[in-house]
Parts: structure tokens; C-alpha cells; sequence
């Protein structure tokens, strides 16, 4: 194949178009700045709090819609050992967005938080905040390289460009106007970028499914024609499977700073609450696209495609079933247009993982851990730093494997199993510290590791009822992601009852309690320190017994 130049010429302009909105909002958020002479810090996070519902609607539902969600449920549903049953990223989103809008935008955003690492910081202090904050960067690390890997293959297979050059110019094109302009930018280009995405999707299905190549997917829906039926099978030993993994990819996202830092940049908490409901009907609606086009792919003899035989799954590149489709069954023309759905998609949530990281290392790491003293203008120049670092490490790691489905599951596994029990404890458990986060936090990665994961070439050291051998590999059939979140957090309640009974009835030196759970005080000073009134207020509001010693701190 020879370089599709008016592809790539469409590119560049597609590039320009969100490197330009990109440049137009970090005029508009240094303009809101100096209007509002509001914090620098905030405004780069979190929009100084002004994201309105239209902008937080888009900006949430292009956040999800990202190369791992197109390119990762495309392949799904043309994977023959998985198809549309497993295919649940579009659905889990509806369930992430339901129980984030009811149980978690409205404590984050009335107490002001700037990341959703602060309660950790408040309530245990700065060493088990440092531990957790680096489990919630390798999580967003590993969302932008997810991402990145979606808009490689798709660019390698149609423009005949280079893997690592896609991945490098759009990683570049994400990090500048990130650098630029903060969150104003990253929801701005948001809003192109959605339209984008919807539009060019559903040109693309129709081309697809006209294709001599295709049979009608309706009739391979249930029939073994080309393959097995396209729909797939959920078989009674791995009923439990599937529904780890749909709590997996649904709930396992509420651990992600990506998700609160939208509910934190809202205008009012009622904003953020519908903003998450709204997000709940649209991303599912945009799933449909990739599984009509995992259907097509799943219905095509490629022997009359010039792609020729044996099929991508046979030939193990099941991953890149989303460009061949758009490559070899759809007019170039539309097959470019397809390449401009993926790349927008992927803009628009690796921008977000860029700056979820750099919220997470610039204030609860840098300015709450390392330099307490540090000014406005130091930390400003930290989160540009932190941007390129996290963008470079991330897009290093697309290299390591070409499989979006993978990169979403193990990332989709770190919050789930470690920063989802962890986040709920210490916002609505009084009875949890410092004590409990670590040992739930070392029970939760000791008994995920020794659960196995194929993912990995790890074996299973425990076998769960169901656990068979398979291919001489030993496969688990029960819910182990869930058994390990539910461990995890079992022991962060237990071990922090514990604690807080030995340290209150004095059966240890007070001086050995190094995370102050006898009292609340430690709490309220950090969190006066740090937020002011409007967080201690609530810290007194849930507090079981109100100190005296607080109402004179707060």
C-alpha cells in the first residue's frame, strides 16, 4: 500500500481544527481568570467551577467516548469467543453515570474537593494519600495509552502511516492545547469533538453494511455462517465471568479522577447530577456504531476483499478489526472519514487523562506532599510538566500491546478492585483511617495477584470454586475482580474498627498512633488548611460527637 495523502491531508486539517479550539478556549480561560481573579490552580483543573450543563454534558459523554470505547467494542462483538453479550462497555457507562450522579457528585462538589484524592488527604494524611494517588496516576496513565493504541491501529491499517508516528503526532496534538489551556480546553475541544464522532460513525455503518463482501447481520446474528453467530453465547459456567465484568467496566470507573474531576468543575452540584444522567442515555446511543461494525466484520467472507484470507482472528488481529472493516469494505473516502470518528474520540479522552493525571500529581503529591510552600505559579508549572511527562510515559506504553480490549480491562481492574473501595470508605464510612486504607489496600493487590490474570501470564495460587484447566492454563470461573473489591473493602472497615478500638480504649501508647484516629482533630486541621469552612462544616456535620476544639478551627 502506498500513503493515502488525501487521508492524511484530512487529518491535518482535523488536527488543526482542535489544536485551533484548543488555542481559542486558553484565551477564554485566561480572560475568566483575570475577570474573575480566581485561583490559577482551580482554573486550570477545574474551569474555576464555571463548566455549565451543555459544555459538562459534552464534555463528560467525549470523555467516555474514547478510541478504547469504539475500537475495544468493535472488537468484542466480532471476537468469536466473546460477541455483543460481552460487548458491555456502552452499557456499563449507563451504570457508572446512575450511581456516580445519585451517591457521589453531590458530596464531591459541595465540599469543593479539586481532586477526588482529597478526602484521602483530609482524612488519613499525607503517606497513605502519596500510595494511593501513584494507584490512581497508573490508572490514568493507562487510559491515555489505551486511547492512543485505538488511533494507532486505525491510522497504520487506512492511511498506511506509520503505528508509532499516529500515535506520536496525536499524543503531541493532545498534550499542547491540554498545556495550553487546562480543562476550559480539554471541554471546549470536547464539544467539536463529539459532534465529530457522531457523525462520522454513522456515516460509516451504512457503506459497511452494503459491502458485496457482508453478509446480512441479521441472518449471522444466530446462524454459524462465516463464524459463530456475532451475538454470542453466555454460557452457565461463565454466567459469573460476565458479571464481573460488567460491575468491572461499570463501577471500576467511578475510581478514576477522569469521572470526578467533570462533577467538580460543574457550576453547582445540580449541574453535576444531571450531568451525569444526561451522559447515561447519550453514551450508549453512540455504542451502537462499533457494534454494527463488529457485526459486519464478524459477517464477512474476507476472501473477497482484497484483505484476502485467513480472517483477522485467525491471523490475530482481532484488535484491528475496526479499521479493516472501514478499510476494506467502505469507499476510501469513508474509510477516511471513520479515521476522523477514532481520532476525535481519542482526542477527546486522552486530553482528559492528561489532566486527571496532572491534577493528581500537582496537588495531592507536589503541593500537598512535597512542597506545602509551593506558590501558584510553581504549581501552574508543575501540572504543564506533569501533562508531558504522563503523556509521554502513556503513549510509551502503546507499544507494549496492540489490543485496546486488553488496556481497558487492566486499567478498568486497578480502580476496581483498589481505588473504588478505597474512595467509598473514606467518603461515606466515618469508622474508616489510615490504618484500614493500608491494610485494605495490601489485602486488595496481594489477593488479586494470587487470583491470577491471563492478561499477564499469571497463574491462579487460589483456586475459586469453578477454576478449570483450560489449554493447560487454569482459567477462574468465579467473580474474582468482585471478591477482591469486596475483600478490600471489608478489611478497610474492619482493620480501621480495630484500630480506632485498640487506640481509644489507650491498649497501645497514644504516641504509637501515627495516624491520629482517636480524634477527629488532625482531620479538621487539614481539612481547614487546605479548603476552608465549607469542608469542615460537613466534617462536623457527620461527625458523631461535635468537639469543642473543632468549633474554634472551623
Amino acid at each position: 500500500m502506498a500513503l493515502n495523502v488525501p487521508g492524511v491531508l484530512v487529518m491535518i486539517c482535523f488536527y488543526l481544527l482542535v489544536l485551533g479550539t484548543g488555542i481559542w478556549a486558553s484565551f477564554k480561560s485566561k480572560k475568566e481568570a483575570k475577570k474573575l481573579r480566581g485561583d490559577k490552580t482551580e482554573m486550570a483543573l477545574l474551569g474555576n467551577r464555571g463548566i455549565n450543563l451543555v459544555v459538562g454534558i459534552f464534555t463528560m459523554t467525549a470523555t467516555w467516548v474514547g478510541g478504547g470505547f469504539i475500537v475495544g467494542t468493535a472488537e468484542a462483538v466480532y471476537n468469536p469467543s466473546m460477541g455483543l453479550i460481552w460487548a458491555v462497555m456502552p452499557i456499563t457507562a449507563t451504570l457508572c453515570f446512575i450511581i456516580g450522579g445519585l451517591f457521589f457528585a453531590q458530596p464531591m462538589r459541595d465540599r469543593k474537593y479539586v481532586t477526588m484524592m482529597d478526602p484521602f488527604h483530609i482524612k488519613y494524611g499525607k503517606a497513605t494519600t502519596a500510595a494511593l494517588s501513584l494507584a490512581a496516576l497508573a490508572s490514568e496513565i493507562m487510559w491515555v495509552a489505551g486511547t492512543l493504541i485505538g488511533l494507532g491501529v486505525t491510522m497504520s491499517v487506512i492511511l498506511d502511516l506509520s503505528y508509532t508516528v499516529s500515535i506520536w503526532i496525536s499524543a503531541a496534538v493532545a498534550i499542547t492545547y491540554t498545556l495550553l489551556g487546562g480543562l476550559y480546553s480539554v471541554a471546549y475541544t470536547d464539544v467539536i469533538q463529539l459532534i465529530l464522532i457522531f457523525i462520522s460513525l454513522w456515516l460509516c455503518v451504512p457503506f459497511a453494511m452494503m459491502s458485496p463482501a457482508s453478509s446480512d447481520i441479521m441472518v449471522t446474528s444466530f446462524n454459524n455462517t462465516l463464524q459463530p453467530p456475532w451475538v454470542g453465547t453466555l454460557e452457565a459456567d461463565r454466567a459469573w465471568v460476565w458479571i464481573d465484568n460488567f460491575l468491572l467496566l461499570g463501577l471500576g470507573n467511578l475510581g478514576l479522577q477522569n469521572f470526578h474531576q467533570r462533577t467538580l468543575s460543574a457550576s453547582s452540584s445540580s449541574t453535576a447530577k444531571i450531568t451525569c444522567f444526561a451522559a447515561a442515555v447519550i453514551v450508549p446511543t453512540l455504542g451502537i456504531p462499533p457494534i454494527l461494525l463488529g457485526a459486519v466484520a464478524a459477517s464477512t467472507d474476507w476472501n473477497l476483499t482484497a484483505y484476502g484470507s485467513p480472517a483477522p482472528f485467525e491471523r490475530g488481529e482481532t484488535g484491528l478489526v475496526l479499521p479493516l472493516t472501514l478499510n476494506y469494505l467502505t469507499p476510501s473516502y469513508i474509510s477516511i472519514i471513520g479515521i476522523g470518528a477514532v481520532a476525535a474520540a481519542v482526542m477527546s479522552s486522552t486530553d482528559s487523562a492528561l489532566l486527571s493525571a496532572a491534577s493528581i500529581f500537582s496537588s495531592n503529591i507536589y503541593k500537598n506532599i512535597l512542597r506545602t510552600q509551593a506558590s501558584d505559579t510553581e504549581v501552574q508549572w508543575v501540572i504543564r510538566v506533569s501533562v508531558v511527562l504522563v503523556g509521554l510515559v502513556g503513549t510509551s506504553l502503546t507499544f507494549l500491546d496492540n489490543s485496546v480490549l486488553m488496556m481497558w480491562m487492566l486499567r478498568s481492574d486497578l480502580t476496581y478492585t483498589l481505588m473504588l473501595p478505597q474512595l467509598t470508605c473514606v467518603l461515606f464510612f466515618g469508622v474508616s483511617n489510615g490504618y484500614g486504607a493500608i491494610m485494605g489496600c495490601l489485602i486488595g493487590i496481594v489477593l488479586r495477584l494470587l487470583c491470577g490474570e491471563p492478561l499477564l501470564g499469571l497463574s491462579p495460587v487460589i483456586h475459586f470454586p469453578g477454576c478449570t484447566l483450560v489449554n493447560d492454563v487454569y482459567v477462574q470461573r468465579s467473580p474474582i475482580r468482585t471478591i477482591c473489591m469486596l475483600s478490600a473493602g471489608a478489611s478497610i472497615l474492619l482493620f480501621s474498627y480495630l484500630a480506632a478500638t485498640v487506640f481509644d480504649r489507650e491498649l497501645l501508647p497514644p504516641s504509637w498512633d501515627v495516624f491520629d484516629v482517636k480524634s477527629p482533630k488532625a482531620e479538621e486541621a487539614r481539612a481547614q488548611e487546605e479548603f476552608g469552612d465549607v469542608v469542615c462544616e460537613h466534617l462536623n456535620e457527620d461527625a458523631d460527637v461535635r468537639d469543642p476544639m473543632l468549633d474554634s478551627k472551623c
